[in-house]
């Protein structure tokens, strides 16, 4: 169907922008209000920024969740291809109903019962074997254990459409099945595999309640921080924070759809020249 999209179906599209972005722009345009309250504009400043910059609790905070967020969707994106893998190219194993549940469960569990679940399991572990102690240890394994859920799901879509014959080939041809695994599989699995390691960032970045519950002391979180500020109260400071993580969250989501669509438009390529080409 071509032609002009009708009024009714346009302007729902425009009103589900405009709630979903004018606020941020809200937001980003207080974050230079020169005023100390937050809905009373004071006049065009950075100074908020700057203060953000010496703000060691707010920067030792984003430190601490960006290293738990890279440790976490790169152990995700490992763990959860493994598990892709094993439920994509082996139909019967024992205990394959039993994995997919465990895949399934973290997607549909409500936040607050896995953090008390894990809360749970943590001290139980700490009083039988004596670690692991409640810190940056036991955030990175809850993050993992949601993560990597999203990870199996993802890339076991992306492998249910691959055809198995390619790797097949190249077998035939004298490559070996891990090899034709990397010159085949891994190559058509990379845009699941980068969507699903910036989906875990991001989860894990924006976790808040199941970090509350496992987290201990010296190992709070950016969400953390912040919405123990914000039960104090909204203040122009969180604002300046809110707009460079939507920043730097927004600079992310381009290079990585540029990056996808390049590898898209470089594998389109081949293939056509596969076509032209066919090999003798």
């Amino acid at each position: 169907m071509t032609g002009r999209p009708p009024p009714l179906l346009l302007g729902s599209l425009w009103l589900g922008i405009a709630v979903l972005y004018v606020p941020i722009l809200v937001l980003v345009a207080y974050s230079f209000n020169g005023s100390a309250l937050v809905n009373v504009w004071g006049g065009f400043s950075t100074g908020w920024y700057v203060k953000l910059l010496h703000d060691d609790q707010i920067l030792d905070a984003a430190r601490l969740s960006l290293e738990i967020g890279l440790m976490v969707a790169t152990g995700s994106v490992l763990l959860g291809t493994l598990a892709a893998v094993a439920l994509v190219r082996f139909a019967n194993f024992r205990g394959r109903l039993l994995l997919t549940g465990m895949v399934n469960a973290p997607l549909v569990m409500p936040e607050i019962i896995t953090g008390i679940t894990q809360l749970l399991l943590f001290v139980s572990m700490l009083h039988v074997f004596g670690w692991p102690h409640r810190g940056v240890t036991t955030i990175v394994i809850s993050h993992l254990a949601f993560c990597t859920a999203y990870v199996t799901v993802t890339v076991q879509s992306r492998l249910q459409g691959f055809d198995p014959s390619l790797e097949e080939a190249a077998m035939d041809l004298g490559s070996g099945p891990v090899r034709a695994f990397l010159d085949t599989t891994l190559p058509a699995m990379l845009p699941a595999l980068a969507s699903s390691w910036l989906l875990c960032m991001t989860l894990s970045l924006d976790d808040l309640v199941i970090s509350s519950f496992v987290s201990g002391p010296g190992a709070s979180t950016l969400p953390m921080v912040i919405f123990s500020r914000v039960k104090l109260g909204l203040s122009p400071d969180v604002n300046a924070l809110a707009s460079v993580i939507i920043c730097a969250v927004g600079a992310c989501i381009l290079l990585a759809g540029y990056v996808m669509r390049r590898t898209e438009r470089t594998r389109a390529v081949q293939m056509q020249l596969a076509e032209r080409h066919p090999a003798a």
